[in-house]
């Protein structure tokens, strides 16, 4: 149904939810899976015009607030690691992970439509349907239909997830689950 509301085929959709997320859009307690990413953090206080702070942190706190990106540590730990930066600042430790199927960065939550961070933040934890509507709000949002509609993979991974996604050969993983799942049906 989403595939359809955006024009492009099911297997489309299917090979971003599984480069992107590798399963379920869950955690096994039931926590949506997310990816806190310590760089965003740093870069949203910054945005804020929390300077002192950012700087301040990142020295007290490199796991939690770092100018540079990496380091992120087990999958098991990243909700441990949005607890302790949100009693850092709430707001930006939510904006700063990525969330569920889509692995969309929650500081988009305005673009997106939604109506706060925390409507964002509901979504996510609601069910995979919710998260399956971010990310391809994220898509509509970013003008990437069209690279989808052409499978045109380089332009939709670096528009999706940015300069890095040639090191990381994100637009290859794409293009074969997409073979995958293109043969499928």
């Amino acid at each position: 149904q989403q595939a359809e509301k955006l024009g492009i085929s099911p297997a489309t959709l299917q090979a971003i939810h599984e480069v992107e997320c590798r399963g379920s859009g869950f955690n096994p307690d039931q926590t949506p899976v997310i990816l806190y990413e310590r760089h965003k953090f740093y870069e949203r206080l910054l945005a804020i015009k929390w300077i002192t702070k950012a700087k301040e942190w990142a020295k007290q706190y490199p796991d939690l607030c770092n100018p540079n990106s990496g380091h992120y540590g087990k999958y098991s730990e990243q909700h441990g690691k949005l607890e302790r930066a949100s009693k850092l600042n709430r707001a930006v430790a939510l904006e700063s992970c990525s969330w569920g199927i889509g692995q969309v960065m929650g500081y988009h939550w305005k673009d997106l439509g939604y109506t706060s961070l925390q409507a964002f933040i509901n979504a996510m934890y609601k069910d995979e349907a919710s998260q399956l509507d971010a990310m391809c709000r994220y898509i509509k949002a970013n003008n990437l239909v069209n690279a989808l509609k052409n499978k045109d993979w380089k332009a939709f991974a670096l528009g999706y997830n940015g300069k890095a996604y040639a090191k990381n050969k994100y637009d290859i993983k794409l293009e074969n689950a997409y073979k995958k799942f293109d043969e499928g049906s």
